[in-house]
């Protein structure tokens, strides 16, 4: 097997005396798809707020790439603010609430960023983002402004916004979160096809029948450790009581959405 993408290693992470992670290791290989499930507050957000660095844990090591990151502050290798930039171009990461800057337009949004930060030509810029519209049905929406378009627009904008860097990985927390049901669907049908495209991803998501159908492997945080893992089977026959338990309640109060890779269409779970 070749080096992972990304390894991280006794990853530890306070906010005052509440220990949010406590030591959590992963290696991810290019490609994989791994989904992060577990109740609020399990540290499963902090944890990948981690891997891009939005959040400086105390200490533990990871190797994304070609470098090297020790997060214990007296280390000659405890990032500078030149690596974490560097970090953040090549991890895309998106969030429940969107965070579209409302005064650009959907072009604007989408182009913004490698113009700013690689340097891309305009023209270049203003063709790969109506490709990514186009790719999302949304083109027709270029000239448009955020609060013109809907959740789940906003929210597949947003996705194709952080795909304009051509990142190596991506974040998503909880990105159909703050969305209505029906426009779920729309958002999960993009990430399945990214994922279909080989696309490296770690999800945050309760939406446990994405997890169960597109996921490589899926980890099941319980207060700040990761208390399970494996193939997306143990979502089917789960070993621990607390994740039975927890998969009891949420599949109790939701309706899941199961996208096929192979037609796009969902359904039911």
């Amino acid at each position: 097997m070749s080096a992972p993408l990304l390894s991280l290693r006794e990853i530890r992470k306070s906010f005052g005396d509440n220990e949010v992670l406590k030591g959590v290791s992963l290696e991810v290989q290019a490609g994989e798809v791994v989904s992060i499930i577990g109740a609020s507050g399990s540290g499963k957000s902090t944890f990948l707020r981690s891997i891009n660095a939005l959040e400086i844990p105390q200490s533990g090591f990871m190797d994304f790439e070609d470098t090297h990151f020790d997060f214990r502050t007296e280390s000659r290798f405890f990032p500078s603010q030149t690596q974490l930039q560097a970090l953040r171009a090549r991890v895309g990461m998106v969030f429940q609430s969107y965070n579209l800057w409302p005064h650009m337009t959907v072009l604007e949004n989408v182009m913004h960023a490698p113009v700013k930060l690689l340097k891309m030509p305009r023209r270049e810029a203003t063709e790969q983002a109506e490709a990514l519209l186009s790719r999302i049905g949304l083109l027709e929406k270029r000239h448009s402004y955020p609060a013109r378009l809907s959740g789940g627009q906003q929210q597949r904008v947003a996705i194709v916004r952080a795909l304009a860097m051509k990142p190596r990985l991506m974040l998503f927390d909880e990105v159909t979160s703050a969305l209505d049901p029906e426009l779920v669907h729309e958002v999960l049908v993009l990430m399945a096809s990214l994922a279909a495209d080989g696309m490296t991803m770690l999800l945050v998501t309760h939406e446990i029948a994405f997890a169960r159908d597109v996921s490589s492997r899926v980890l099941f945080f319980d207060k700040g450790v990761i208390a399970e893992s494996g193939s997306p089977d143990i979502l089917r026959s789960p070993e621990s009581d607390r994740l039975k338990q927890f998969l009891h309640r949420i599949l109790h109060d939701q309706v899941g959405h199961s996208v096929s890779l192979e037609d796009g269409r969902g359904g039911q779970a």
